[in-house]
């Protein structure tokens, strides 16, 4: 370990190269910065295992499985939708959701937010996913519904013909963009300060799933959600779904 570490820092870009091609876990530029982020700021790694005290799984009448984790003073909860592998393929934005609820019942505070949580796909050469700021992506996506605008109004001015269709397709398209970006700005997970006052925060957290490395979705896919948070790492070990053919679907209200 020494010898490469040696090697690294003397070679710099020549030896990273190699490494990226050849390692089992291809990371994301962005993951890699918050995988650095978090191994300096976060030592102690609490990894939820069912069989281990704090730790808690359920099913839920709303179509979501749940994995609770305590450890010290800090909870978390993370909700997946059963349908969200179906989800992702349907959304405007090939992005992958998870809710988290962080809850806090220490006597001081704790300073909570999305940044350093990422997602590993453990079935498609273990890519790494750092979660979009909400803010930023839905200036992305805006951007993306403009230049598709602009690129209509080219395309009906050379077929005319073809007006209605392509402006129907646009309206739908714009009114997807305009859903989720309403979506991320209410629900979005955002910077909190947890205290006796204000012990919880909740809120959805989104992974991009624009990845060369990630194909297709197997029958059941593997996945570790890891969040940063209180000078710890906590690790969510999860599949979808977690027993193979296993659905549950969200009862009538």
């Amino acid at each position: 370990m020494w010898l490469r570490n040696l090697i690294c820092h003397c070679f710099g870009l020549q030896i990273v190269s190699v490494t990226v091609c050849c390692a089992p876990a291809l990371w994301s530029s962005g993951a890699q910065q918050a995988a650095g982020e978090n191994k300096a700021a976060a030592k102690t790694t609490v990894r939820w295992s069912e069989e281990q005290p704090g730790c808690t799984y359920s099913r839920g009448d709303d179509g979501k499985y749940r994995y609770g984790l305590w450890s010290g003073d800090v909870g978390l909860v993370v909700a997946i939708d059963a349908r969200e592998l179906q989800l992702v393929r349907h959304r405007v934005e090939p992005i992958f959701g998870v809710l988290l609820t962080i809850r806090y019942r220490g006597t001081d505070s704790l300073d909570t937010g999305p940044g350093g949580i990422n997602l590993q796909f453990m079935k498609h050469f273990k890519v790494v996913e750092s979660a979009l700021d909400a803010e930023n992506y839905s200036q992305k996506i805006q951007s993306d519904a403009d230049a598709q605008d602009d690129q209509t109004r080219r395309d009906v001015a050379k077929h005319p013909e073809e007006k209605p269709a392509r402006e129907a397709r646009l309206q739908e398209y714009q009114k997807s963009v305009n859903e989720l970006i309403e979506f991320l700005s209410r629900n979005s997970l955002r910077t909190a300060h947890l205290d006796r006052t204000n012990p919880e925060v909740s809120g959805w957290v989104f992974f991009s799933t624009k990845n060369k490395w990630l194909g297709g979705w197997k029958a059941q896919e593997d996945f570790v959600l890891r969040v940063p948070l209180a000078g710890k790492i906590f690790e969510f070990p999860f599949k979808l779904p977690p027993k193979p053919g296993e659905l549950i679907l969200q009862k009538r209200r």
